[in-house]
């Protein structure tokens, strides 16, 4: 599919937030390993979450998805699978990543395995630190990379772990731990990447009924007493997917308010509200929603994103279009995303005449003619979805394989479309 999006001078819309992605892929875990059953309520609807959804099922646990709502009957720790298990993850490092640790809570020997993509996405770190607390892990393929076979037990205690290239390998142990035969103490010797999707992590954890004390962001102590319990489970608004329409009045002028979106929310990608705020938007919260309005020009800054990954092509976008430059630092870690997200963007910037330069931890964006192009996003959902919104603003831009954005935000085109004046 190819889609060509309308230029638009100027915005005035409200739309809901689609649910969070990462908070539906961690309730979905907590809900299959607890006990009794759990109602998930506004569960998002994805690729990547479907996937997690057939992971859980295959290895056991009973899980029945309506149009609003996802029911599971959890397992108490132990999945019933009565055989070993191959998950083709395909090309959601969040479930293969989080599902790798869960894998030892399973009797039998489990296979992760996903995209050709996928299995150049790195998870030495995390299969180490699991062989230090029970697992054993062999590489079927390339050292250090999917496909994984998994086996053994989640016998816990103290564990090291570099998070340096991915949270989600601190998440991993953490969600499985409650179930280990001892309590895991979780040290982290380098500050983490992206630390704000931990906090996420955290509160689905405790929301469950676990029991996690910590020191920052350097060491976790994960009780093994304290298991998690079904429940009725809502999923808040999820603030990457919402940065599309936000961007969308900084870049072509307006308002835009998204409804459904926690003022107070732990989300990492919330700061991307503050930028545009820095850039010259105005910002107002209500109880549930933000609107931005931008009625001014734009103006560049020197911003941290590295606890906002999902959000950092957003906002190159809106600093393509700004009248002085922009630098965005704390982005080493998403070249190992779908796509090298930091070499992606620029490359695709400069193809529109964008004038970008990159480092190993920062991207710079000057002004600039822009002119439109063809975008071939590279199957990477946010790099389609950014790019579509710069594309609103300076007309001409056509996105290839569109559909790609249905690995998190199915709807994607049609909400665009009707935002059209």
């Amino acid at each position: 599919m190819i889609v060509t999006p309308l230029r638009i001078d100027h915005v005035n819309l409200e739309i809901p937030a689609p649910p969070s992605k990462s908070y539906t892929h961690r309730a979905l875990i907590t809900a299959a390993l607890g006990s009794g059953k759990t109602t998930i309520l506004n569960p998002l609807d994805a690729e990547d979450t479907r996937l997690t959804i057939h992971a859980l099922m295959a290895l056991g646990v009973p899980i029945d998805v309506t149009s609003d709502r996802i029911i599971i009957e959890g397992c108490n720790g132990t999945f019933p699978a009565r055989t070993a298990v191959s998950l083709d993850l395909d090309n959601s490092g969040t479930s293969l990543r989080l599902l790798t640790s869960l894998a030892l809570l399973c009797s039998h020997p489990v296979i992760l395995t996903g995209s050709p993509r996928m299995q150049e996405r790195p998870i030495g770190p995390l299969a180490d630190a699991l062989c230090a607390i029970g697992g054993s892990v062999q590489f079927l393929k390339n050292g250090g990379y999917p496909p994984v076979k998994v086996q053994g037990r989640l016998i816990g205690g103290h564990v090291t772990i570099d998070g340096s290239m991915s949270s989600q390998f601190i998440s991993s142990i953490l969600l499985a731990a409650p179930y280990a035969e001892r309590e895991v103490e979780l040290v982290l010797p380098a500050p983490p990447a992206s630390q704000s999707y931990l906090d996420i992590t955290l509160d689905v954890m405790e929301k469950f009924g676990a029991r996690v004390s910590r020191q920052g962001y350097q060491k976790f102590t994960v009780s093994n007493r304290d298991h998690y319990a079904g429940r009725t489970y809502a999923i808040e608004g999820d603030y990457s997917s919402a940065s599309y329409f936000l961007a969308l009045a900084a870049i072509c002028g307006g308002r835009a308010t998204v409804t459904g979106l926690a003022p107070d929310s732990v989300q990492g990608d919330r700061r991307f509200v503050d930028a545009l705020r820095q850039m010259g938007c105005t910002v107002t919260y209500g109880s549930n929603s933000v609107t931005i309005e931008r009625t001014g020009t734009l103006t560049g800054i020197r911003f941290d994103m590295s606890t906002s990954p999902d959000t950092v092509q957003t906002l190159c976008m809106v600093a393509a279009v700004a009248g002085t430059p922009t630098t965005i630092t704390g982005i080493s870690h998403l070249k190992f995303k779908e796509s090298d997200r930091i070499s992606s963007t620029a490359e695709r910037l400069r193809l529109l005449g964008g004038d970008v330069q990159v480092s190993e931890d920062s991207i710079t964006i000057r002004p600039a003619l822009l002119h439109g192009g063809s975008i071939d996003p590279a199957n990477d959902h946010r790099t389609a979805m950014s790019f579509a919104v710069l594309g609103c603003g300076i007309g001409g831009i056509t996105i290839q394989n569109a559909e790609c954005v249905d690995k998190s935000f199915p709807g994607f085109w049609e909400q665009l479309s009707g935002v059209v004046p």
